[in-house]
């Protein structure tokens, strides 16, 4: 499987070239939220899970085939980046690159690592997980690797603000009836004072979450959350745009590489294969079905296309 994807469309980042270090759902945390559905395992061990090199040489020829066309280099995709052993060396590299600027979407768990903060102080942004503030709601969200325990992974936020002088921007997916009450966003917020964040990122979840009860917060919950978060905090919403797939020849590759890191609405993927004729687009999504690699699921009253290896609840 390809380790660059896209660009894809982004609100925060405009249109960013995905790098995907690991294979897919390597993680240490799995979270009830998350889009690509279950972690099982989990996985804390890091090591090359991808060789490091490759990834450089494919990122080096999607920037000559979209030049122009980029606004960001972005670390993210299937699983938790920072568990490449060699991220440090990776960012470094695209940099040499390009002067694209590189951001690192990441959960932040390891950032009670020295060696794993140095590697990210290389990044122009770095965008790290708070859901919780405190270590059972951490838990409940979360559902982490036992180590580290929260109060070190908070502390690994507040040490990498220390040495960072990049932009420093905290993601919180809001949660209907977990992290929306008060009483939540006010430990939140008491957590986000301590490590000093340039921006809080509020997200919901729009997409299929790995648990079904899982629900966007109300409007109210959300005012609640801006309010008390203070001026930091913003909703972000995922960006209007099409997924640029010109770097794929083949329909049934283009869908497999798009799904591994963005389970899409129907109307989203269909905007996104337009280049291929309406036959070869039907051909290919009845294939894909045919062959147990795909996956449609019902949520918030639509329909959205995912990989079969991605593990939802019932």
């Amino acid at each position: 499987m390809q380790t660059v994807f896209g660009p894809v469309p982004s609100r925060r980042l405009g249109q960013s070239l995905g790098v995907d270090p690991v294979v897919p759902k390597t993680c240490n945390w799995n979270c009830v939220y998350c889009q690509l559905g279950r972690s099982t395992p989990l996985v804390a061990e890091r090591r090359e899970y991808v060789p490091a090199e490759d990834v450089i040489a494919e990122v080096a020829e999607r920037l000559k085939h979209y030049a122009g066309k980029i606004d960001w280099v972005t670390f993210v995709g299937s699983g938790e980046p920072t568990l490449h052993a060699r991220l440090g060396w990776m960012i470094r590299e695209v940099k040499a690159l390009t002067d694209i600027p590189v951001a690192v979407i990441t959960n932040g768990s390891l950032l009670y690592l020295e060696e794993v903060r140095e590697e990210l102080t290389a990044a122009d942004a770095v965008l790290p997980t708070l859901d919780a503030g405190t270590p059972e709601l951490y838990r409940k969200i979360n559902r982490p690797w036992p180590e580290p325990p929260f109060e070190v992974y908070v502390q690994g936020l507040i040490d990498f603000r220390a040495q960072y002088q990049g932009k420093y921007w905290l993601e919180v997916m809001l949660i209907r009836d977990l992290n929306d009450t008060p009483e939540a966003l006010h430990a939140l917020a008491e957590q986000i004072a301590r490590i000093r964040p340039d921006k809080v990122h509020l997200t919901l979840p729009e997409r299929p979450p790995a648990e079904p009860w899982v629900q966007p917060p109300t409007e109210e919950g959300v005012m609640r959350a801006l309010a008390i978060l203070g001026q930091v905090a913003e909703v972000v919403h995922p960006a209007q745009g099409t997924f640029d797939l010109s770097g794929y020849d083949d329909p049934q590759e283009a869908v497999i590489a798009v799904l591994a890191r963005h389970p899409l609405r129907e109307r989203e993927l269909l905007t996104a294969l337009a280049r291929w004729d309406a036959d070869t687009v039907q051909h290919t999504l009845t294939a894909l079905q045919a062959s147990g690699q795909v996956q449609v699921l019902e949520r918030y009253g639509e329909r959205f296309w995912s990989l079969a290896s991605a593990k939802y609840a019932g």
